[in-house]
């Protein structure tokens, strides 16, 4: 059985919970400050009491994030001032600089959370608090079972490397491109990479990524005595809702449709010419994800052409349904995001060595930083972490974490990294 964290352990968890780490994505403009940077300091300084060293502590510049494809939430986010620069990233690094990639692992943790304030606390068997599953916990169970490899192996540190970046941006929908992105663009790799997500214990070396699409309406309003000569966007963008729900509905077996906010006005007594729905879709390749752009193009199209027919005689939505295509637009907020689809033989045999199950192959993927190590070659990557999602109220109230299961990944860290420091493979 796995030994307890620490009581130091379990300071700093309690300590980086208590600091709102969330980031501006998640609070807005005008949300409070947050304080990610004091978390990473105080999580470097428990880090190095194993040995481990800050190598780079800093926010990622313009030039890094516009290398590669930046979702318009983020790139919108840039225009206000210090946007960038209130979101550090942080890597640790165990053992020399000039350590071989293939003799060097790399876990990826985030630090930064959703928003919303929830109640610190540790009753001796569950931690809950903001973060506690998504990921602070397990950012301190991983530091545990660091320390724990070694105790079991001096030559950790020595002939074997570990890197950790504890990152921000994975919450709000960064997808990573100013924390993990610019950390692996500038080679802070290793052979072995852990995307610490929690998966219930078992190793997922798959990663979806997800698109974006906005449909928008605009058109001219009018008032509630003279309804039909403006356009409804309620009405249009209500009949689309359901049209593309159902077009979209067959590719939900393989990846997630996400049918999303719609927002015209909030007033009973006018009628809405603009608005806009939001749809999510996740896909597990690049070409079920051009697949999903094509039937979404196709999908609207004909949604557009039945509202024609459908409306074209009323009294209410005949300019509307006159005007269908005219008004109506289709924008990606988000496309283009790689997948990851690990298939490195070497590194999956290591993890079933070390104890480590596989994610079941019928069980669905989620999308994470991870999908970024995707085009790294000579690497295996895949996500490993304690608890579930669901079932730990991640993003929700009631957020919290088992001291057990902490444990437990600590343990299975420890193991993994003794087992890759006993392995004498070639690098390829």
């Amino acid at each position: 059985m796995p030994g307890p964290l620490t009581g130091g352990d379990r300071d700093l968890l309690l300590r980086l919970l208590r600091l709102p780490t969330a980031g501006p994505l998640e609070t807005g403009p005008d949300g409070p400050p947050g304080r990610l940077r004091e978390a990473q300091d105080a999580y470097a300084e428990h880090a190095a009491a194993i040995g481990m060293r800050v190598v780079r502590h800093a926010a990622a510049s313009a030039a890094d994030v516009e290398r590669g494809p930046v979702p318009a939430v983020v790139r919108t986010a840039m225009r206000r001032h210090g946007f960038l620069e209130d979101q550090p990233s942080l890597v640790l690094r165990l053992g020399p600089d000039d350590l071989a990639h293939g003799r060097t692992v790399m876990f990826n943790v985030h630090l930064d959370t959703v928003a919303g304030v929830q109640p610190v606390t540790f009753d001796g068997e569950r931690f809950t608090g903001r973060g506690a599953i998504d990921a602070k916990g397990p950012a301190v169970a991983l530091l545990a079972g660091i320390r724990a490899a070694r105790a079991r192996r001096p030559a950790l540190g020595r002939d074997v490397g570990v890197l950790v970046q504890a990152v921000a941006g994975e919450e709000g929908g960064a997808m990573g491109v100013f924390g993990t992105r610019p950390l692996v663009q500038a080679g802070h790799t290793g052979r072995l990479n852990v995307f610490c997500e929690p998966t219930a214990g078992r190793f997922l070396a798959r990663s979806t990524a997800s698109m974006t699409a906005r449909v928008v309406v605009d058109g001219a309003d009018a008032i509630d005595d003279r309804p039909g000569e403006g356009h409804n966007a309620s009405v249009l963008l209500g009949h689309l809702a359901q049209w593309l729900g159902l077009a979209l509905d067959p590719y939900a077996a393989q990846a997630a449709v996400c049918v999303a906010g719609m927002r015209t006005g909030t007033l009973h007594n006018r009628v809405y010419g603009s608005g806009s729905l939001l749809l999510n879709l996740a896909y597990s390749s690049l070409d079920a994800g051009r697949r999903l752009e094509r039937e979404l193009e196709a999908s609207l199209h004909d949604g557009l052409d039945d509202f024609a027919a459908g409306f074209g005689d009323t009294l209410l939505f005949a300019r509307t349904a006159a005007d269908a295509h005219a008004i109506t637009r289709l924008e990606w907020l988000k496309r283009g995001l790689p997948v990851l689809d690990d298939r490195d033989a070497w590194g999956h045999a290591l993890l079933r060595a070390a104890g480590i199950p596989p994610w079941p192959p019928d069980e669905p993927a989620f999308t994470c930083d991870a999908i970024w190590m995707s085009q790294v070659p000579r690497a295996c990557t895949v996500v490993l972490g304690p608890g579930d999602l669901a079932a730990r109220n991640a993003h929700a109230d009631g957020e919290f974490a088992r001291a057990d299961e902490l444990a437990e990944f600590a343990d299975a860290v420890a193991r993994l990294l003794t087992a890759f420091t006993d392995d004498t493979t070639p690098t390829p």
